[in-house]
């Protein structure tokens, strides 16, 4: 998957235009619906800048663990808040457990990536929020291609979990930039 040209340079240059709030960084969240292009694009900024990306998806314990994500990213992002080091543990998916722990340094600029990155827990801490958005067969598609086809009751399950968290949240309507992928796809 690819996301369009220009993308990248827009998240990066609304960032660089506002001051950082997660300590001396900027910390950038690329939010939205599952298999919409947010990691694609967060990689892309990555590439750019070499900033450290660390995805939701290594945060949340499991497919119940929408919901239950707040003290692991806010775990990572408080200390970087006060200049040190931020840590979190990444969540095995098959294993079903929380596994090695990752630090992130402070830096310039850090990208957090997946559905409820944006969340309002840490809101003042975010320099741009970002959301992505797709229409939902598409998303539903990339993601069954990604996790197999025996994936799909958990998928669904999960689609209407991340709706109620971004309603709750309001997150679109609070975002700096949006963005739609998927349009015109077969």
């Amino acid at each position: 998957m690819s996301v369009p040209n220009g993308w990248a340079e827009s998240v990066l240059a609304h960032a660089l235009a506002r001051p950082g709030r997660l300590g001396p960084g900027r910390l950038v969240c690329i939010d939205g619906p599952a298999g919409s292009g947010k990691t694609t694009l967060a990689l892309q900024v990555a590439e750019h800048t070499g900033a450290p990306v660390v995805r939701m998806d290594d945060l949340y314990p499991g497919w119940d663990g929408l919901f239950a994500v707040g003290p692991e990213v806010l775990g990572l992002l408080q200390p970087l808040a006060e200049g040190r080091t931020g840590c979190y543990r990444r969540y095995d998916w098959l294993g079903e457990e929380y596994r090695e722990q990752h630090c992130v340094e402070p830096a310039p600029l850090l990208l957090l990536e997946g559905v409820g990155s944006g969340n309002l827990a840490w809101q003042d801490l975010v320099t741009t929020l970002v959301w992505v958005e797709a229409p939902d067969d598409v998303r539903l598609r990339r993601g069954l291609a990604r996790d197999g086809e025996e994936q799909r009751e958990r998928w669904t399950q999960w689609m209407l979990d991340e709706s109620r968290l971004f309603a709750e949240e309001g997150t679109r309507a609070r975002a700096d930039l949006v963005f739609r992928s998927g349009d015109g796809e077969l």
